[in-house]
């Protein structure tokens, strides 16, 4: 675990690394993506067939390098709100035949030019897996199994002959569908109370375990605290009693999804925010104990795991979604994702999927004009999370001034702690332990003494730094502006067999990274 004690702005800092104490192998779905029907991402994001940056699928090119860097190992599809009213036999077959529909969600309209085949032939254009997300709106239970037997079956049944027909012979072996998304929302079309939702859930769910039980099933969450999450999983989160009578142990739900996002203009409440999503996973995993013991469950049958799969900095107010959600991202920002990401690890045991909101120009850190991508600061500690923090979460101390100022959500104050300096640490596969440290004091540096690094006199620690001119938040900048704050990735080494004492500089994200060989 990661322990925190707290002292005076005028002590030293301290941070204990224990690379023998691995505490849960890091699940890499954490660096997942989100694809959704929404603005640019589809349309002109990842999709865009008149481009001379697009292959001979409509796919741009330089956003699937982009992506590729970033080691994406699941994306998710299509929604997000959009699902809500998405009919999925809309979006196959010849494309001249394809209905236009309306976009409730996002008051637009949808071509349908781009749907499953076109997703799953992206999804190996960039080596990841498909994750897809049944409509719980307007969909039926009929519509969700014709689509499970379009992506999964290897029969001779029409929807398998179907996807054949429309060109692609084998199953596509989709492993994790969704059982909705927010519909417990006022802003979701088909919105259900979560007495409603729980016993259509439960029956969708024998059914599509019963017509593929090797499939992943991924029950529709709240915030992980609400009295929805409580209930649901209750009712769900359950083996029947005959099933239990012979012996079943496998649960029928496998994941719960909960979704977040913070966002402040002040820099300290903005930066410190998603310290109250670790707050929040940890009261949906009692949620998932209790739901375990109230249900007399065996230990034999295994918990299901929590599912971040909508998760990122975004404020509709300054990036409405119904005009296309592009947010202009500051260093604060991106110091932010670094708590976000610091958080996944360090509670990498409960969180085994995480997708960032969106992976292209909606509130993303990849940005598409007809020229080209440019990179937000939220970009970067992104690239390093995903590049180094895998492997094993490995036990830290961390002795740290602590800010005490206002939190956004104000409940934040007094249920977690908020230090200046937020880290997590890793082990990875080849002996690397990786140490990623945020220093969110607009001012001043930190000295900190680091114990556990053990290196020969011959040997350097790796540094990469992600740091910018300033946190100032201009809310009619254009993603342009955002770039020209100077946030960037700076690497360098540091010779610690004389002294771990390391100074963490005002406003960075720092990396650090060792061999124990």
């Amino acid at each position: 675990m990661t322990t925190f004690a707290r002292i005076s702005d005028n002590e030293t800092p301290s941070i204990v690394v224990h690379s023998d104490a691995k505490l849960s192998k890091i699940n890499d779905n954490i660096y997942g993506g989100f694809l959704e029907h929404m603005g640019r991402c589809i349309y002109g994001g990842i999709f865009d067939p008149d481009s001379p940056l697009a292959d001979e699928n409509g796919f741009r090119k330089d956003v699937i390098d982009a992506l590729k860097e970033l080691r994406i190992p699941v994306v998710r599809y299509p929604g997000g709100n959009f699902v809500a009213t998405y009919h999925w036999e809309d979006g196959v077959g010849p494309r001249e035949k394809r209905p236009t529909r309306r976009n409730l969600a996002w008051n637009g309209g949808e071509s349908n030019i781009f749907g499953t085949d076109e997703f799953m032939k992206w999804c190996e254009a960039i080596g990841t897996a498909p994750y897809l997300c049944l409509n719980f709106g307007t969909g039926t239970l009929d519509e969700a199994l014709n689509w499970l037997e379009y992506c999964n079956s290897s029969q001779n049944t029409y929807y398998a002959n179907l996807r054949r027909q429309n060109g692609r012979e084998q199953p596509y072996n989709v492993k994790y569908w969704a059982l909705g998304n927010e519909v417990y929302g006022s802003w979701q079309v088909g919105q259900m109370s979560k007495e409603a939702y729980a016993v259509q859930a439960w029956q969708w769910a024998k059914a599509l375990k019963l017509a593929d039980p090797s499939i992943t099933l991924i029950l529709c969450g709240e915030t992980g605290f609400a009295a929805w999450d409580s209930y649901v999983m209750k009712e769900c989160i359950r083996i029947e009693a005959h099933a239990l009578s012979r012996g079943k142990t496998k649960p029928t739900i496998d994941m719960y999804s909960i979704h977040g996002y913070t966002a402040d203009d002040e820099h300290y409440a903005n930066a410190t925010g998603p310290k109250h999503i670790e707050r929040a996973i940890q009261i949906c995993a009692s949620f998932i104990d209790h739901a375990h013991i109230v249900n007399n469950l065996p230990s034999t049958v295994k918990k299901p795991t929590i599912c971040f799969d909508e998760w990122n900095v975004w404020s509709p107010l300054r990036a409405p979604g119904q005009t296309g959600a592009e947010e202009s991202y500051t260093l604060s920002d991106a110091l932010a994702i670094g708590i976000w990401l610091n958080t996944f690890i360090r509670q990498s045991k409960l969180v085994q999927m995480a997708n960032l909101a969106q992976s292209v120009n909606v509130i993303s850190p990849l940005m598409t004009s007809k020229a080209g991508i440019s990179k937000q600061p939220t970009w970067w500690p992104l690239l390093l999370f995903s590049k180094y923090m895998r492997g094993h979460t490995i036990a830290l101390t961390l002795r740290s001034p602590e800010y005490e100022g206002p939190t956004n959500p104000d409940w934040l104050r007094g249920t977690i702690e908020t230090p200046f300096l937020d880290a997590s640490a890793t082990i990875d596969d080849e002996g690397y332990v990786n140490l990623a440290v945020v220093n969110i004091h607009d001012s001043k540096a930190f000295s900190t003494s680091i114990k556990g690094i053990a290196l020969s006199s011959a040997e350097k620690v790796m540094v990469y730094q992600v740091a910018g001119a300033d946190v100032q938040r201009d809310a009619t900048a254009s993603a342009e502006k955002a770039l020209a704050r100077h946030v960037k990735l700076k690497e360098s080494s540091w010779d610690a067999s004389n002294s771990h004492d390391f100074s963490f500089n005002p406003l960075s994200l720092t990396l650090l990274r060792w061999s124990t060989g």
